[in-house]
């Protein structure tokens, strides 16, 4: 295997022996985190435009922006005089996108100097940041926000470690150091190359270690780190801690300002404050470029969800365009210049053979005159590219997103359906089909008014219908069968979801059908519920509420809802009182059907699969992939208000009917790191229940929620080889073979050998080439089994070859000679094993990596 592929393997072990602020959660409660600044930063410059706005407009803005700002004082204080109910899950998911996205730089360029200003490489460092600054720049202009977060939080990172890693808090710096994110700012009183900058540390103290003539001086320098290797230049600093092993040799310690027990830990929160004030400046940079409208965009502040279509054009299908016009156009009409109105418009039209194009947009009306464009026709045969179009649509629209689909024949591509479904779980999108006329017998025409060629039959099947009822039963959508006619009244669950703070408070698909009873809980901030339940037209259904009272599915309006019915869809609107407490839905029905519980509240919750890693600091990573069937897995949930507490996190499949209770472990800011052991297979979604802020779970006080999208525990596990070979770092030769008689004089070699953190361990170590004696011992430094190799032999035999091999045959040879005439040399002359030549900073290596980690978030 290539070298740049191994290094990526090595790469991925090493995220807990990161070199930066911790990336996400700390575990001594003291330090500040990337995840910490980056949020800090974000909610103060966002409330900073928001007042601004505010106040070009006349309008009072009372929020105090300082430290104690929450995601929900700062979207409540943007949002005005609203009246509507509040979401913050965007607001939320755009801070969690960037924040996983700074964290991610330590592993995709873990090794990388530049990105993390490490071996005092300010000019490099700069240009990696502003470019990508104006990457996110251009993504917001091409109304790219998802992309233009994601490079937002890798930017984030590479500022932020600035001030953690450099000396410029200990040159007594205050204020950030604006020439990293300005181009022609020129760069000033940076130390040379061979200037010393450190001495060192005594007795691990290193409050000292910086060279006073470079503070009097006021030269500016940063730490070398090398995992592999302790070169670096002569009287230079190293950034310290385990894995460095530039901290080993002369100047001994390091200078990072990491966490509160770094090497200068205690000016960590100096570093961190310029680290939140810098990204403020950086915001700042950024919204001056786009403006305040497509900053908060960018930002996530964003009451509304996309308006997103999939739509079928041939032939046949004239009255569902005429009717997905009619209903988004209707949506645009009431809800534009309110904060309701949707965030962006996409549309992706399909026939057979073609898909697209895709039409993605803020603007209303050049949303409406694209659908208006759409006309029926084509399509010869019965089965269309559905899923393409599908497909298209998810990868534009943002994470958790609403999809409507509106088609009336089978997929001719079904074998996208596997591709499809990863798609819907990685993004958390929801899709509803509309599928019309699907037990039609009208013949499938190639234009209007024309039979298809082959006499085929129109029909969708049941068998081709549930494709797309599997599809929509994993994302927590629905597959509503209609006739045209009744298309309209279906339409109205595309207006449901259109409204702002739509939560999902209990959903369930039973296949096959039985007759069951379901309970789900409603809190006091649940507002305007509906509930959904599809199933052929023999089953029945009761509801009963809190209160005792009861409504049967043979009344349309009775004392607790009113009822419509399209197809296979009964819609009921519950009436605005007498909604907290336990309610009750008793099903008969032998055939598949669907229960869904929707309202509106400010309550809800987000959450990302991560994992734990180890290492020295011990932290959470976005993890890819589903978790494994008997494995474990751990979720990060964060809920969107501060007047509640979860109690119960739960992974429940209905089919089962399966239910594995999670374990909960608080953080800071409404976040709960939740840990499930021994997953069974099965089709999971996420419940969360809880009271309010005091922990009471009352029937008047608890609460609960429910994911839409499917969990899917995996069968296939991927094991990783170790293809890496040994690492051979040669900390000194020593000797002085200057003599004439060669026999007269000794050298000595010692080598550091280890197989690295993902290794399987050295098996053996043998001297290849030389004639001198060879003596190993055994140590651990930073989690990594080390062997000591000291080599020592006479002059007449000035150089060693050293064989590494590691438990799976992976071989290192590893060189040494000492130099003629010199007393001391601090390293050999020529040593394979300090090559670098490994595609470390390979571009194609680290964006395969970038687009592999980050697969779920990257959508628009």
């Amino acid at each position: 295997m290539a070298p740049s592929r191994s290094i990526v393997f090595l790469v991925l072990s090493l995220w807990g022996s990161v070199h930066s602020f911790q990336p996400l959660f700390t575990l001594n409660g003291k330090s500040t985190t990337h995840r910490d600044i980056t949020r800090q930063a974000i909610l103060r410059k966002t409330a900073e435009v928001c007042r601004d706005i505010a106040a070009s407009e006349g309008r009072p803005f009372s929020l105090a922006i300082d430290n104690a700002l929450t995601v929900e004082k700062v979207q409540s204080a943007c949002s005005g005089n609203s009246t509507s109910v509040l979401s913050t899950v965007r607001f939320h998911t755009s801070i969690a996108i960037m924040y996983f996205s700074n964290a991610l730089v330590d592993v995709v360029y873990a090794l990388s100097e530049e990105h993390h200003f490490d071996d005092e490489t300010f000019k490099g460092g700069r240009e990696v940041l502003t470019t990508d600054v104006a990457a996110v720049k251009a993504s917001v202009k091409l109304e790219n926000y998802m992309a233009g977060r994601i490079i937002l939080g890798r930017a984030c990172h590479s500022l932020q470690d600035f001030y953690s890693h450099s000396n410029w808090v200990e040159l007594g710096k205050t204020s950030p150091y604006s020439a990293l994110i300005t181009p022609d700012q020129n760069m000033t009183n940076l130390a040379g190359p061979d200037v010393a900058t450190c001495r060192n540390c005594t007795n691990g103290d290193c409050a000292n270690n910086l060279l006073p003539d470079l503070l009097q001086q006021g030269l500016l320098t940063s730490g070398y780190f090398n995992i592999f290797s302790s070169k670096k230049p002569a009287g230079k600093c190293s950034h310290g801690g385990s894995f460095d092993r530039t901290s080993k040799k002369d100047p001994i310690g390091g200078i990072n300002k990491d966490t509160v027990s770094s090497s200068h830990g205690p000016l960590h929160q100096q570093a961190a404050d310029l680290a939140v004030n810098a990204t403020v400046e950086l915001l700042e940079n950024i919204r001056l470029a786009v403006g305040d409208t497509n900053f908060l965009r960018l930002m996530g502040l964003s009451q509304s969800t996309v308006l997103c279509f999939v739509i079928d054009t041939t032939g046949s299908m004239s009255d569902d365009i005429a009717e997905a016009k009619r209903v988004s156009f209707e949506i645009i009409d009431k809800k534009r210049g309110t904060q309701q109105e949707p965030s962006a418009y996409i549309l992706v039209p399909f026939n057979d053979p073609s898909v697209g194009p895709l039409v993605l947009t803020t603007d209303a009306d050049k949303f409406k005159a694209e659908i208006n464009k759409l006309s029926a026709s084509g399509g010869g045969d019965i089965p269309e590219m559905c899923l393409s179009g599908l497909q298209l649509a998810l990868t534009a629209a943002p994470p958790s997103s609403e999809i409507f689909v509106f088609t009336d024949a089978p997929a001719k591509d079904a074998d996208l359906k596997s591709t499809v479904s990863a798609l819907i779980e990685s993004t958390k999108s929801v899709v509803t089909f509309m599928l019309t006329d699907v037990l039609a017998s009208r013949r499938r025409r190639s234009v209007p008014g024309q039979w298809a060629r082959d006499g085929s039959s129109r029909a969708m099947n049941q068998v081709a219908a549930q494709l797309y009822r599997d599809l929509a039963k994993a994302s927590g959508g629905q597959a509503i069968d209609v006739t045209k006619s009744d298309l309209s009244a279906a339409t109205t669950v595309i207006e449901d979801s259109s409204t702002s703070a739509v939560v999902n408070v209990f959903q369930v698909v039973s296949n096959p059908g039985k007759p069951d009873k379901f309970n789900f809980t409603v809190d006091g901030s649940i507002k305007n519920m509906t509930i959904y339940i599809t199933g052929t037209s023999s089953l029945t259904f009761n509801i009963s509420s809190p209160s005792g009272a009861s409504q049967s599915s043979s009344v349309s309006s009775g004392p607790l809802a009113a009822m419509t019915t399209a197809g296979n869809l009964r819609r009921l609107r519950l009436h605005s009182d007498n909604q907290t407490g336990l309610w009750e839905i008793d099903v008969n029905s032998n055939n598949p059907y669907s229960v869904k519980v929707i309202g509106q509240s400010s309550v809800n919750f987000i959450y990302n699969l991560v994992e734990p890693h180890e290492g020295t600091h011990g932290d959470y990573s976005l993890k890819e992939g589903r978790p494994l069937t008997g494995g474990n897995a751990t979720v990060l949930v964060t809920v969107t208000s501060d007047a509640v507490k979860i109690t119960e996190v739960t992974l429940y499949d209905s089919s089962g009917p399966t239910e594995v209770i999670g374990t909960l472990l608080p953080q800071d800011d409404g976040n709960i790191l939740v840990t499930f052991t021994d997953i069974p297979a099965g089709d999971f979604v996420l419940r969360i229940k809880g009271g309010d802020s005091t922990g009471s779970r009352s029937t008047t006080n608890s609460f609960q929620r429910q994911a839409s999208t499917q969990i899917k525990p995996s069968s296939i596990s991927v094991t990783v080889t170790d293809v890496t070979r040994p690492v051979c770092d040669v900390v000194s030769t020593t000797g002085n073979c200057s003599s004439s008689v060669c026999s007269s004089s000794q050298w000595g070699l010692t080598a550091n050998i280890s197989d690295g953190v993902n290794g399987t361990g050295i098996d053996s170590l043998t001297v290849r080439q030389g004639n001198g004696t060879l003596n190993t011992s055994t140590s651990i430094s930073g989690g990594v089994n080390i062997t000591v190799a000291s080599y020592s032999a006479s002059c007449c035999s000035p150089s060693v070859e050293l064989k590494i091999v590691d438990k799976v045959g992976n071989v290192r040879l590893c060189t040494g000679q000492v130099k003629a005439a010199a007393a001391t040399t601090a390293a050999p002359a020529n040593t394979t094993a300090n090559s670098t030549a490994f595609g470390l900073h390979s571009v194609s290596v680290r964006h395969s990596l970038w687009c592999a980690l980050l697969l779920p978030f990257f959508w628009w």
